[in-house]
This record gives structure tokens, sequence and C-alpha cells, in this order.
């Protein structure tokens, strides 16, 4: 399995997330329209926040809005972060009511403890192994205690290098993960895992099957 480094990593993501954006935004605006069980979680982690008192909510590695603005439809007052400056940019044009930011999941600039709940739908994918605790570690810091993490990731234990994708030439690695071995580092990191959902892939998109992982800050 390749190692890549951080340096190397971030700017492998946001330069193929840059490069993509608009095709990405275009291609997939009505994805989640064609996609129940996606919809049925997102309720779900929504019900977790709102019963939680509600407060502010990040969808971290948000690329062009499309989940955030699914989170604001279902009551939460939702906003997203986003490594690529493009992705950032489709998003406040394609939904300007809702607020986005450029950064990086692994180095937030929030406060402690200030999240009512946190998404990471499939924003891990890229993560080289060795940097997910700390990345989760980041996500424990800017969660209050009690509020809800929901995370969306492909499943497998190899590392796919991406060379097209989204009518583009690119260059980008996605990991996909052992549910197990993710909810051991969540747990870690200070997190206790309260639901594990597994689909089949639904091709042609997906080849994988597709793992859901909602978690508590303790």
């Amino acid at each position: 399995m390749p190692r890549v480094t951080e340096l190397t990593d971030l700017l492998e993501t946001r330069t193929a997330y840059d490069t993509v954006a608009v095709s990405y935004a275009g291609l997939l605006r009505d994805e989640l329209a064609r996609r129940p069980m996606d919809r049925a979680v997102l309720g779900v982690f929504a019900e977790q926040v709102l019963a939680g008192g509600g407060g502010p909510v990040a969808d971290l590695g948000c690329g062009p809005g499309r989940i955030t603005t699914h989170l604001a439809a279902l009551g939460l007052d939702a906003f997203g972060v986003d490594l690529s400056p493009g992705m950032v940019e489709v998003a406040r044009r394609d939904h300007p009511h809702l607020r986005f930011v450029v950064g990086a999941i692994h180095a937030l600039d929030l406060p402690d403890g200030g999240l009512a709940g946190a998404l990471a739908w499939y924003s891990v994918i890229h993560t080289p192994p060795e940097r997910l605790p700390a990345v989760f570690a980041e996500f424990a810091r800017v969660l209050r205690p009690g509020a809800p993490l929901l995370m969306a990731f492909q499943v497998g234990a190899e590392v796919v290098h991406l060379q097209q994708g989204y009518g583009h030439q690119m260059s980008l690695h996605a990991w996909r993960r052992d549910p197990d071995a993710v909810a051991e580092l969540l747990g870690t990191a200070g997190f206790e895992v309260r639901a594990r959902v597994l689909r089949e892939p639904e091709p042609p998109m997906e080849k994988a099957r597709q793992a859901y992982l909602l978690a508590t800050r303790k």
C-alpha cells in the first residue's frame, strides 16, 4: 500500500477537487433524491441534533454543499467546511443562504466544544490511515459532550488510485475502511459508536459496500 505524506495528500486532494468542482456539483446535484438510505441516516442524525437542543452543525468536507443544504432543510443550523476552494466557491454560488469556508478537517478553525453535531460524509476517504487518529481527535475537540457524529465511507481494506473522475483526468487516492477498525479509532478518540449500517453497492457508480457510523461524543 503506498504511503502518502501529509503535504502530498492534502495537495493532491485539493487539486483534484478544485479541478472537478463544477462537474461534480452538476453530476451529483440530484443524487440524494435517489438515495433513500442516505436520507434516512441523515434524518436520524438530524433528529439527534435537535433532541440535544440544536446548535451549529458542521458538514466537514462539504464539497459543493448538497448535503449541507439537506441538513438545513431538516431544521439544522448547518454550515460547510472543505479543503477545496473550488468546491467552496461552487457551494457559495449554489447555496448563497448558507455559510461555507475553506478549511482542513485535521485542523479546524473552530472553538473547543462548539458544535452540536458534525458530519463526515465520505470526507475521510482521502486521509491516510496513520493520520486518522489525529482527525478523529479533532472531531472530538470541536464537538460538545453528547453531540452526534455521522460518518460515511466505502468498506474495504485497500487504497484505490483514481486517475479519472467526473469527466476529468485526476490523481487522487481513496482509502476503503474496515468499519470495526474505524469504530475502534473513534472509541479511542472519545466517541461511543451507537449505530453501524452497511449497504450493498449500487452500480455503476459504486463498486464497494457503503458504511455509515453514528457516534456520540462522550
